[in-house]
């Protein structure tokens, strides 16, 4: 959620921070503050600023702020209102200045015990702790890691911290328990991020640190050990997407870049997957085969978008592979008493691959005898993809903007691979795969023709523009895809929005049906469209205003309480893949006309690291 920057060097490094501060704006902030050790290396120096990176940046260049050594942040609130006194940087007197992501569980007893030791508290957050106990440390000690350490120790929750200190002018801690931390080394400068995206204006060389490293970053070099003083060899590897996959080129805003990408990285997300006729059984590697054959129930665990992908395949897999699918929300499924079946494969999704809530459950489920784990994540370094037995990795390349949009797609692509490798040593006809696998080939190109309602779908939205509710609808997989139709509207045009399976619709949602309350629906043409267009009727009836995604072929009639937007024919497995796009352009235009934030909306981060 919270974004962190740290960097040591011979040359300034504000400019250097706040730049990565600006790139790490997409995961959602509300305030933004950076600290530095003075020039004469006597103290540290700190501003911090309610709202905006810019905001931050005006305040530096008017205080002049300068050093060689620095860390920075964007919070969002968890402990204490939005404010300046509760943005990060925390600091103990003027020598020791903290950023933290993560939550501090223990946070009110350390806070008694350290007022009773003489500290004063000048925020509400769970972090300034943090700081008061490393300086109290540092007091019995000479060695800032040692002090560090002994105050990690102490420390309750999921965190990642960076400290520096005056009194240690060539050194930069990094902690790192339960919230991603990654280290971009340069020559003669290293620096320290929650997201490579920080740091990409200054190296494409990162080692990523895990659970329980600490890490000394110098000017010549980095050195990272466990808490026991061990040292451990962390690999660099080099990013491998283009610096400008952060830049938002011709469009608005990052979000429509990003729907517009979708055919392309389905393209990716597909490629050395498929022949010609069937999806490649290496896609998983070496050990996937012996694993997939013995499958014989399927549980899926994730949050947000990536728990909606889960329930379109919950279709897919009890259709194709016959056998039974479970999914459950990641924050639900960690804090019950679960049983598993026999040979029961557990799926996690995750588009960053650091949800908390996600690897919790991992980390749960290894010890609940599931046949194995398998990942499908965006982020190839990230935790999940190192803690699963198996994984297969999207294709989306970074996604800036807070609702997700090609993360989603492309995590339904790799959804039905997977489904297809489950379902063909359970008698998936070579002929019915063949026909799936002509349709992902094609799948791009029908994107593509979706993307050409966009002009349609933007006049449309202006009926919106003025409404406070709305209802979405869908039958089969394509509830699913309703249920994050509603999600997208409701999350960056804050109208409340809810989605259902149609058929429910006597059994309440009807009650609140009239000509103030949209009707979205997704009509493709397959077996469940005559009950769909019931439920359609059951809308006229009652006066209700209806917007119709149909198939060209499915003969939903205009009139005047009804919108009808028309798709070309796909296959049926692929429904809720192309049925997904028309949604997510409505959901844009419609923020876009009441003039909210749509890269960014309030009160939500991109990546939610914390419970």
């Amino acid at each position: 959620m919270c974004g962190i920057v740290g960097a040591i060097a011979t040359r300034d490094v504000t400019g250097i921070l706040l730049e990565g501060l600006r790139r790490l704006e997409y995961r959602g902030y509300d305030s933004a503050g950076m600290a530095v050790i003075a020039p004469d290396q006597t103290h540290v120096e700190r501003v911090r600023r309610k709202g905006k990176v810019q905001e931050l940046a005006d305040a530096i260049v008017e205080e002049n702020l300068q050093g060689i050594v620095g860390i920075a942040h964007t919070r969002w609130a968890t402990h204490g209102a939005p404010s300046e006194r509760n943005a990060h940087p925390h600091m103990s007197s003027e020598d020791v200045a903290v950023v933290h992501n993560g939550i501090i569980e223990n946070y009110e007893s350390l806070r008694e015990e350290l007022k009773s030791l003489g500290y004063v508290f000048i925020s509400e957050t769970d972090t300034e702790v943090v700081v008061h106990l490393i300086h109290f440390y540092l007091k019995s000690t000479d060695d800032l890691l040692v002090a560090v350490k002994q105050a990690v120790a102490r420390l309750k929750g999921a965190f990642a911290l960076a400290v520096i200190s005056s009194n240690h002018p060539d050194m930069l801690i990094a902690a790192r328990s339960g919230s991603p931390l990654i280290i971009g080394v340069g020559i003669g400068e290293n620096f320290l991020a929650s997201d490579q995206l920080a740091l990409l204006q200054v190296t494409d060389q990162f080692m990523f640190l895990e659970e329980g490293d600490f890490a000394v970053l110098g000017l010549t070099g980095v050195s990272v050990s466990n808490m026991e003083g061990e040292p451990l060899e962390r690999n660099v590897v080099r990013f491998a997407h283009h610096i400008d996959s952060a830049d938002k080129g011709e469009y608005r805003h990052y979000m429509l870049k990003e729907i517009y990408e979708q055919p392309d990285v389905v393209a990716s997300t597909l490629m050395g997957r498929l022949s010609n006729t069937q999806v490649l059984p290496q896609s998983l590697g070496s050990a996937a085969k012996d694993i997939l054959d013995k499958v014989g129930a399927v549980h899926i665990v994730a949050c947000g978008t990536s728990y909606h992908a889960g329930l379109v395949a919950r279709y897919w897999i009890e259709d194709l592979v016959g056998v039974p699918c479970q999914v459950e929300v990641a924050s639900e499924y960690r804090y019950r008493k679960v049983v598993v079946q026999p040979n029961t494969l557990f799926i996690t999704i995750s588009q960053s691959g650091e949800t908390a809530d996600t690897l919790a459950a991992l980390r749960m489920a290894k010890e609940k005898g599931y046949l194995a784990t398998l990942g499908i994540c965006n982020v190839a370094t990230s935790t999940l993809v190192r803690e699963t037995d198996l994984v297969l990795l999207t294709q989306a390349g970074p996604e800036i903007g807070v609702a997700s949009t090609k993360a989603f797609t492309t995590q339904l692509v790799a959804l039905l691979l997977i489904t297809i490798m489950l379902a063909r040593p359970k008698g998936l006809s070579v002929q019915r795969e063949q026909e799936i696998v002509e349709g992902l080939h094609a799948l791009p190109d029908i994107l593509r023709k979706v993307l050409l309602l966009d002009d349609i779908i933007m006049q449309t939205s202006e009926q919106f523009a003025h409404k406070h509710h709305s209802l979405f609808l869908g039958r089969g997989a394509l509830y699913p895809v309703a249920m994050e139709g509603a999600l997208k509207l409701k999350e960056i045009s804050y109208i409340h929005a809810e989605a259902y399976p149609a058929g429910e619709l006597k059994h309440g949602p009807l009650a609140l049906v009239d000509a103030d309350m949209p009707v979205i629906t997704v009509a493709p043409n397959n077996e469940l469209l005559d009950k769909l267009k019931s439920n359609i009727q059951e809308v006229r009836a009652r006066g209700g205003v209806l917007y119709v995604f149909a198939d060209i072929n499915s003969a939903v009639n205009e009139d005047e309480s009804t919108r009808v937007i028309t798709l070309e024919p796909v296959d049926n497995i692929l429904e809720p893949i192309v049925y997904t796009l028309p949604l997510q352009l409505l959901s844009y235009h419609v923020a876009v006309m009441k003039g909210t934030d749509v890269d960014q909306p309030r009160n939500l981060a991109k990546s939610v690291t914390v419970e």
